[in-house]
């Protein structure tokens, strides 16, 4: 008795002396609770979709957490509760992102091809067809990829010392000034870049790398707390190994902590430019718009999707599915961004963690 007395009592812990409810049930009381809830809404003359779902999914948590507490006692029917509220949550955030993709890619497929992306502005007036975005996607890689080579080495440094070197003060300092910058609304990046280039080099300056500035502001700030919390990350004991091995401190975070962290700073990299690259107040202020191409960073205003995209819907007509077609290349500019980070980050993982 004194050996089967825990075996019980941890049973009935577990809810053992309950039954299970079958796997099927679940779709069971979802296609019925949702059938239920357009009945009531079509008998009260009201049967819209948002209706049925938002009565469907109350009477489904109501009616599986009840069964699953009477059947499968209380512990069993908390966690399929917990479940079913988690499952809810990711399916209601799902519904804002699965709308925007498939508003964007019906309403800017119409524009969208070969042409469009070759071709520029030059020439095109009015409801005219033609015209394309080469110049503001060259433009938005160039602004974006001079906005990186300012704020990768600045953030990636300052994750550094963060991490294996600040203490007092000063790191205190830092981290709270990163937790401003990462608050600062996008116009006022855009006119510290404006007014800057303006006491330097006058007012009438326009380039792109006064948009690169202002995007910098903007990701460097992300860049920080990405690359910092993936450093910290890395376990002590790889940093106690190689110092045990006589390595000095600044070749162990070169040849141990970055490489271990690379896929995490990697992704972190690509969040920070998938943060800025569709900016459109600071660029308004300081690149502006053309309708050729200017590969040129530091002469001359130059076109980015953000803007083109803008100026286009606010002149109407033909341009609200130009706009639409920009909006559609920008999101495939970041899917293919991300899917690069991927590849890479896979390439530099350490090769445990493949």
């Amino acid at each position: 008795m004194a050996v089967d007395a825990p075996t019980a009592t941890s049973g009935l812990l577990t809810g053992d002396a309950y039954g299970r409810l079958p796997r099927w049930i679940t779709w069971a009381f979802a296609v019925g609770a949702f059938a239920v809830a357009y009945v009531v809404l079509l008998a009260l003359g009201s049967p819209g979709v948002p209706g049925v779902v938002a009565l469907g999914a109350l009477v489904f948590v109501l009616a599986s957490s009840i069964t699953s507490r009477v059947v499968e006692g209380p512990r069993r029917a908390a966690d399929r509760l917990a479940t079913t509220l988690v499952t809810g949550a990711f399916l209601l955030a799902l519904i804002p992102l699965v709308s925007l993709v498939i508003l964007v890619v019906t309403r800017g497929a119409s524009a969208f091809g070969w042409a469009f992306l070759t071709t520029d502005m030059v020439g095109v007036f009015g409801d005219m067809t033609s015209g394309g975005i080469k110049h503001a996607l060259i433009g938005t890689l160039l602004i974006t990829a001079g906005a990186a080579v300012i704020s990768v080495p600045i953030g990636l440094l300052t994750a550094i010392y963060l991490v294996e070197y600040g203490r007092g003060p000063l790191a205190r300092g830092i981290t709270f000034l990163v937790d401003v910058m990462t608050g600062i609304p996008s116009i006022v990046a855009g006119l510290f870049a404006f007014a800057l280039f303006t006491l330097i080099l006058g007012p009438a300056y326009r380039a792109g790398v006064m948009g690169a500035v202002a995007l910098a502001l903007l990701m460097t700030p992300v860049v920080i707390r990405s690359v910092e919390e993936m450093l910290r990350l890395v376990p002590n004991e790889l940093r106690e190994a190689s110092y045990a091995l006589g390595v000095p401190k600044w070749l162990t975070i070169v040849k141990v902590v970055l490489r271990t962290a690379a896929a995490g700073i990697v992704t972190g990299v690509m969040l920070a430019v998938a943060r800025v690259i569709g900016e459109t107040a600071p660029l308004l202020l300081t690149v502006g718009l053309v309708t050729q191409v200017n590969t040129d960073l530091f002469d001359g205003r130059m076109a980015t999707l953000p803007v083109f995209a803008y100026r286009q819907y606010e002149q109407g007509g033909t341009g609200i599915d130009r706009a639409w077609a920009a909006a559609l290349t920008l999101i495939l500019v970041v899917m293919l961004l991300n899917l690069v980070a991927r590849l890479v980050s896979r390439w530099f993982a350490p090769k445990g963690a493949r």
